[in-house]
Parts: C-alpha cells; structure tokens; sequence
C-alpha cells in the first residue's frame, strides 16, 4: 500500500508541475518555473521509489495516463482550453489502455498453471 502512495504522490506532483508550466507562461512570473521544477523534480524521486515494489509498466502508465487525463481537464478549468471530441476519444482511449495494463500484469511468483516457483 506504500508505494501506491508514492506513485499516487508522483502523480500528483506531476500535475502540480506540469500545471505550473503553463500557469508561469500564463503570467510571466518566475515563481511557476521555480515550482515546475521542484514538483517535476519530486515526480521523478516518488516514482523512483514506487517502482520498487510496482511493475514499472504499471507505474509508469498510471502515472503518465492519469497525470495526462487530470491535466487536460484541470486546462479546461483553470486555463479555458477546448476539450474537443477528438481529444475526449483520445482520453478515452487511454484510460482503456491503462486499465488493460494494470489488468494484465500478472504478480510474481505466480505461473499461468498457478504454481508458486515461476516468476513472471
């Protein structure tokens, strides 16, 4: 349970970051870019720990995939961005394919026969 908070920290550091980019070329400040960095920076360091005990295909999906979905729609929001329906079938798709990922990555230690002496 940890380490899917770490990554649910990742991905939330990951928005914060990459909503800062465009709040800092919004408004001209430098205090974005000083954010963007650090949450990005942290990002990395959540996700780096939360490999460790999560398949890095896993992770790296749902934290790439739900950072994507939750920052085309806090741009909506906060940023008056048009979500078209193009976009909304490409976040459709990815959030199938996250759920596909995560449903097919098997534990270790688990064969397809069920034994426990393989590792996957």
């Amino acid at each position: 349970m940890f380490y899917w908070i770490l990554l649910a920290l990742a991905i939330v550091a990951e928005i914060t970051g990459t909503l800062s980019m465009k709040w800092a070329s919004v408004s001209g400040g430098h205090a974005g870019f000083i954010l963007m960095l650090a949450m990005i920076a942290l990002s990395y360091i959540f996700l780096s720990f939360a490999v460790k005990k999560i398949a890095l295909g896993v992770a790296y999906a749902l934290w790439e995939g739900i950072g994507i979905v939750l920052i085309t729609l806090f741009s909506v929001v906060l940023f008056d961005e048009v979500l078209t329906p193009l976009k909304i079938a490409g976040l459709t798709t990815l959030v199938a394919g996250i759920v596909l990922i995560k449903s097919g990555t098997r534990k270790a230690g688990v064969s397809i026969k069920g034994g426990r002496n393989a590792t996957v």
